[in-house]
């Protein structure tokens, strides 16, 4: 079995990359959480569902910013005995985490305007307005804070919440001058249902593409069947089969197969010919086997590729 040579450096780029991240998740958190629990005690007291609902969102937000710090601490940690390829799932664990969070807010937050619903009651409108306008300020803020971090897919989540919850701090906005200006209370319990279609919204992706890591899937950019055909066309292979592709964290892919050659005198030109066409397509983890050809077959200019369902072979006529 023959394993491409470029694997460490690679890990120490990205442990770099995502430590890079840190300093810009970390103020997000302080940020975010700080006036998550101003809003809550506002709304709480001002009788806003809406507000207690932003609130919610942004002590979701917070705790997603939590975990993509912890999880960005722990990529950086390099492989052991107990974790050969290190710990780089933590960010799709803690996207998973986050994700199942969020839908139980969303649960919360929809029960609770049921019961609103049958029980109305009176609410501050100003002040639901005045807090969510700081509330608008404070996404916008942090939102810089992560635009300047590292574009992984920890800050890429968190900005995806956060930009959601710049959009429940309108909503709330809105219920208040609503209710300020005509006493329609309504407009606080169909507000919070929108916000709860934004926070189940992003949710239900966040756990889809978590899952699909944790999985081992295929990662959306690439088709096995792409992967496959690119190395099967290196000068020197005849047949790719079983091969894989997966994700060990949102910047880093994974690819094994074997690979049956002509002549494994010429493995060597030949691995880095494969190397070459796996990088091209943005796979630096490369894991590969020669095997020799069981007997003389001629082959076409297009050789085989197996990934696990079926051989398609072009012999020529």
């Amino acid at each position: 079995m023959t394993h491409a040579h470029h694997h460490h450096t690679d890990h120490q780029a990205q442990g770099h990359a995502h430590s890079a991240s840190l300093p810009a998740l970390r103020l997000a958190l302080i940020l975010t959480l700080g006036y998550a629990l101003v809003e809550a005690v506002a709304g709480w007291w001002s009788g806003s569902l809406a507000l207690v609902a932003d609130a919610g969102h942004m002590i979701t937000d917070a705790a997603s910013l939590g975990l993509a710090g912890l999880a960005a601490w722990l990529m950086v940690r390099p492989p052991s005995p107990r974790h050969s390829y290190g710990l780089e799932h933590a960010e799709s664990l803690a996207a998973l985490i986050n994700a199942t969070a969020m839908l139980v807010v969303v649960v919360l937050i929809a029960a609770a305007a049921w019961s609103r619903f049958q029980t109305p009651r009176a609410i501050d409108g100003l002040t639901v307005s005045a807090v969510a306008v700081v509330g608008l300020a404070i996404n916008l803020v942090v939102t810089w804070v992560l635009a300047r971090g590292e574009p992984d897919l920890n800050v890429r989540g968190a900005l995806l919440h956060v930009m959601g919850d710049a959009l429940g701090s309108v909503a709330a906005i809105v219920s208040g001058l609503v209710i300020w200006t005509t006493g329609w209370t309504p407009s606080d319990l169909l507000l919070s249902l929108l916000i709860c279609g934004l926070i189940l919204s992003s949710s239900v992706s966040l756990l889809s593409e978590s899952l699909h890591t944790l999985l081992d899937g295929v990662p959306g950019a690439l088709s096995l069947e792409t992967v496959g055909m690119a190395l099967a066309r290196v000068p020197g292979v005849t047949e790719v089969h079983d091969l894989h592709v997966w994700s060990l964290s949102s910047r880093r892919v994974a690819l094994s197969a074997h690979i049956r050659v002509l002549d494994l005198l010429g493995w060597p030109a030949t691995l880095e010919g494969l190397c070459r066409a796996a990088r091209a397509l943005r796979i630096e983890h490369v894991t590969l086997q020669p095997e020799p050809i069981a007997q003389p077959v001629r082959w076409s200019a297009r050789p085989s590729v197996h990934t696990g369902h079926a051989v398609h072979q072009h012999p020529r006529p």
